[in-house]
């Protein structure tokens, strides 16, 4: 619903947030979100899934989407911030304090890697 109010406030129908998981963090692994213009970064049809659910866009790489499957993607405001979240992720082990990374379940058989 945030992503949505964001791009209806803004009249930006091509805003969109890109969903990846990066190698890093105090667990391992990391979650990065961006808010992003199609015009400014296209979307790769090939590597790209895009999910769109009551006017808001999500697009994650395949890559990233091994990783967070199953997930939600939450808007949380809290009194110090607000951003966006993956909550219940089935293929974490454990997560940092801040929730801002994760350790994978069966490490070795999904190796963090650069």
């Amino acid at each position: 619903k945030a992503l949505a109010d964001k791009r209806s406030d803004a009249n930006l129908d091509d805003l969109y947030l890109r969903v990846y998981v990066d190698a890093g963090g105090c667990s391992g692994f990391q979650y990065k979100f961006e808010l992003t213009l199609l015009a400014d970064e296209a979307i790769d049809e090939n590597e790209d899934v895009v999910y769109e659910n009551n006017g808001s866009r999500v697009v994650v790489d395949n890559a990233s989407l091994e990783l967070i499957a199953g997930s939600k993607i939450d808007f949380v405001q809290e009194m110090i911030k607000s951003s966006f979240s993956v909550v219940d992720n089935p293929k974490s082990e454990s997560a940092c304090g801040c929730g801002s990374s994760f350790a994978i379940k069966n490490f070795e058989a999904n190796p963090a890697v650069d």
